[in-house]
């Protein structure tokens, strides 16, 4: 008995398939005449302003339009079985792959450790600014909405000193203040072993209203009401303040778009740097040379050069399309801008007319900070969270925040201070309270 072969067989199969398709369609040909004889009839009895022999070739037309959607409808069915295979082995492909990706990110993270050393709770109202004094002793120094300024043990948490010298909300009463005053820091305590948590590991649960408690601060805080130095000449709020390299000048920055440079034994306004068209938000000093920076809500910020005694040129810099909530100096030749447009960027001071990085966050930045060693970047948000960055904008980290730690209300500020052995890194924020946060930075780096 002949036995037919494969090729034949499947040559037989497609002859009868494309028979099958044009009985079809035959079939549907047949059917369309018709409709289409049965279309003109109607016609013929209907009003239209249009021509018959134009009617008819519309029917025509659209008569053709529907058999090639028909011929592809066919096709469409013949081909489905094999393209649903296809799509089967792709969504399989793609699926390992990602696996792949996500899990090779969370072997990443879970090295990088930050830990909550110690929260400094006293305050009355939100903390706007905080900072570390540059020499020793190291304490920490807090400005607050409750028209009162902190120093902090930083290994002990205690309140050493509670300055009470302004009448307004931190520097509402436009002024600046310097006071003075021994600091005797209490014998450290062993701290508590609290268990590391990886920067990116924790969910968000928190939505809990200000600190727990009054914030009343321990009692026995000493405080002191009146100032060695009165900075007078702003017309708005001093929003912030800092030494010119040398200790001898200090440069404040003000809502009434000014930034001034004032001698400190003099108490004597030196210069007034003008040219912001809106209110300014921060200043900064470069930390070996005569340089200021400031920032301000009209979107740009300002490089000011005092290190030439007869000639003081200032640079205008518009990177953002937001307010730019500060602007930093770097050890090296950068610096580093962050903007209510929710991104930071990192800018050469050789060259300036473009940022040699970007970095873009899901929420406005605040008042930025540096670490001096090994240059990398806390942001605080209002979101609540803060984030760190390396120079070339490479994330290496969130700081944990759940509801048990970390802040419950928008974060201010971020100060970084290396040389301290427990907290290397300082937050504030609305929730009335400061953050001290030991950052394995080794480990940071060794990820990137």
């Amino acid at each position: 008995m002949p036995v037919e072969s494969g090729s034949s067989a499947s040559s037989r199969q497609a002859k009868q398939k494309r028979k099958s398709h044009s009985l079809s369609i035959r079939r549907t040909n047949s059917t369309e005449q018709e409709r289409t004889g049965l279309q003109r009839e109607m016609l013929e009895g209907q009003d239209s302003k249009l021509p018959l022999s134009l009617r008819s070739n519309l029917l025509d037309l659209f008569g053709q339009i529907e058999r090639e959607f028909e011929n592809l409808y066919i096709e469409n069915i013949e081909s489905s079985h094999s393209t649903s295979q296809l799509s089967q082995k792709l969504k399989t492909t793609y699926k390992a792959s990602t696996s792949k990706i996500v899990s090779s990110f969370k072997a990443t993270t879970s090295r990088a450790v930050c830990q909550l050393v110690k929260e400094y709770v006293g305050h009355r109202d939100g903390i706007w600014d905080l900072s570390v004094t540059r020499t020793q002793p190291m304490v920490l120094g807090t400005a607050s909405a409750d028209h009162s300024a902190m120093l902090w043990s930083i290994e002990t948490g205690k309140c050493l000193l509670k300055y009470l010298g302004h009448a307004g909300s931190a520097s509402g009463d436009q002024t600046a203040h310097i006071w003075r005053y021994m600091v005797q820091l209490p014998t450290p305590q062993p701290v508590a072993d609290i268990s590391q948590t990886p920067c990116d590991d924790d969910i968000d649960f928190s939505d809990k209203d200000d600190a727990e408690g009054d914030g009343d601060g321990p009692n026995e805080c000493p405080s002191i009401r009146v100032s060695s130095t009165t900075l007078r000449s702003h017309q708005g709020v001093v929003i912030a303040a800092d030494w010119l390299v040398g200790g001898k000048q200090v440069v404040t920055a003000s809502w009434d778009r000014a930034a001034n440079l004032y001698d400190v034994e003099t108490s004597e306004l030196v210069h007034s740097l003008t040219g912001h068209d809106q209110e300014l938000t921060h200043c900064c000093t470069h930390p070996t040379q005569r340089l200021v920076v400031t920032s301000s809500r009209d979107t740009t910020f300002r490089l000011w050069d005092f290190r030439d005694p007869s000639i003081h040129s200032v640079n205008v810099f518009q990177g953002h399309t937001d307010t730019v909530t500060s602007a930093v100096f770097t050890v090296g030749d950068n610096v580093v801008s962050g903007s209510d447009d929710r991104t930071v960027k990192v800018w050469d001071l050789k060259n300036m007319r473009s940022p040699i990085a970007t970095i873009r966050t899901d929420s406005a930045v605040n008042r930025i900070s540096v670490s001096v060693n090994q240059r990398i970047i806390a942001l605080p948000h209002d979101n609540r969270q803060v984030r760190l960055f390396d120079m070339s904008g490479v994330r290496l980290a969130r700081l944990p925040r759940s509801n048990r730690q970390g802040h419950r209300r928008m974060v201010c500020c971020s100060a970084w201070c290396e040389d301290n052995s427990s907290c290397n890194l300082f937050s504030c924020g609305f929730d009335r309270q400061a953050i001290g946060w030991n950052i394995n930075i080794p480990a940071l780096l060794q990820e990137k």
